[in-house]
């Protein structure tokens, strides 16, 4: 197997995330070779077009996290049937400045978890179609809506229900398959660091 480094974008900067420890548990059953890697968003400021000339050394950074990988892991929360404004603004500036978006041919996976039965479909499906504006090829299927039951999740990754983890494997593996399709084998953000 291609090593692969993939980056990942918790869209929630509150202390107590459900999704960062989502992320956490994905890095335990991550397939051997890949790495996973957060890309943070909480330093970003508000974009404005007014910035568009001069685009903040943070912003700029964000863009080069996304560059440097493989493919993009978002976990998404769900805020008033979409997705949190903070996240949003993250991808506002990943679009930015017109002609350089960052998502364009970027294998990017969508992945989300809550307390609710329906997890978080709504937001997702509004963070697809954003994502579709952007030409990034997304994983179709499986779908990651993950109900966060308590204890699912230990602090430090470890998943606490076999079919999860199981879930969250398979998950990883199909992101895998299509970041292949993509990134050829010697072109990889592995390859290059080698």
């Amino acid at each position: 197997m291609t090593d692969y480094t993939i980056g990942y974008i918790v869209g929630s900067i509150s202390s107590t995330s459900i999704n960062r420890r989502l992320s956490k548990a994905l890095k335990t059953v991550a397939p051997d070779g890949v790495t996973l890697v957060e890309i943070p968003i909480a330093d970003l400021p508000f974009y404005s077009p007014d910035l568009d000339g001069d685009f903040p050394q943070v912003a700029r950074d964000f863009k080069q996290a996304i560059a440097d990988v493989d493919g993009v892991i978002i976990l998404t929360p769900e805020y008033s049937r979409s997705i949190p404004g903070v996240l949003k603004n993250a991808l506002d500036w990943s679009a930015r400045p017109y002609g350089q978006a960052s998502f364009d041919s970027k294998p990017t996976a969508v992945i989300g978890t809550s307390q609710g039965p329906i997890s978080t479909a709504a937001a997702q499906q509004h963070l697809k179609t954003i994502l579709s504006h952007y030409n990034a090829p997304v994983l179709g299927q499986p779908e990651g809506f993950i109900q966060s039951t308590p204890g699912l999740f230990e602090d430090d990754g470890e998943i606490t229900n076999e079919g999860t983890a199981a879930f969250l494997r398979s998950y990883l593996e199909a992101f895998v398959e299509l970041i292949g399709r993509y990134v050829p084998a010697d072109a990889s953000s592995s390859a290059k660091a080698a």
